[in-house]
């Protein structure tokens, strides 16, 4: 089991933001990143989900105010960069605020003008933790960080554990699997699930020196 974050792990760039009044709306509390200021590594994932109320203490940023703490998503990522040997990461969204789907309840993809708007909040924890190295998890987290050097996507897969360098952010990117979907690609990657993670951590090794 991963330690979870205390509430002043949080790192609050906005208090009570509302660049997005459709995201302010829906929002329980705004996810905030989390973790050691001084990480080497810094993982972005792509929005909080919702949350479980009937969890135990991992129910989701929407609910904890604490990015990467869902029962499902938070709880592995943060094993997998804890059994990759990087178990001090910092922890964020790209979008801070649960984006609520039409029919309400369930997730949908941050706009692009959500995404714009919270790329500042994104910048300035990047700029405040000056990691090595910034991992994006999913298609959609590395979208927006590749934003920052006007990059896009040809295909994700192809991407993931490739690291590149990031003028704008003066670090390495290295996109991983969202841990939602880990188990359904990586073997699409050609790898066994303990290679896979035995791979993230070597890259890491080299590129935080």
């Amino acid at each position: 089991m991963p330690r979870f974050p205390a509430a002043d792990d949080a790192l609050v760039v906005e208090p009570g933001c509302t660049r997005c009044p459709k995201l302010a709306e829906c929002r329980q509390r705004i996810a905030w990143g989390n973790g050691p200021r001084d990480a080497d590594v810094v993982v972005v994932g792509e929005a909080p989900a919702a949350g479980d109320p009937d969890a135990d203490r991992w129910q989701g940023g929407n609910l904890t105010g604490l990015a990467y703490t869902s029962r499902h998503s938070g709880r592995r990522v943060r094993d997998l960069l804890a059994t990759a040997g990087h178990p001090d990461a910092y922890y964020t969204n790209a979008v801070k605020c649960f984006p609520e789907a039409a029919e309400g309840g369930t997730n949908r993809e941050p706009t692009p003008e959500e995404l714009a708007n919270c790329r500042a909040h994104l910048d300035t924890e990047l700029a405040r933790i000056d990691p090595a190295v910034v991992v994006p998890t999913g298609k959609h987290a590395t979208e927006t960080v590749f934003a920052f050097d006007g990059r896009s996507i040809d295909g994700f897969l192809d991407s993931v554990l490739e690291p590149v360098e990031s003028p704008a952010l003066a670090c390495v990117v290295l996109p991983i699997l969202h841990p939602s979907y880990q188990d359904v690609w990586v073997s699409r990657l050609g790898y066994e699930p303990d290679e896979y993670v035995a791979a993230l951590g070597d890259a890491l090794d080299r590129l935080v020196g």
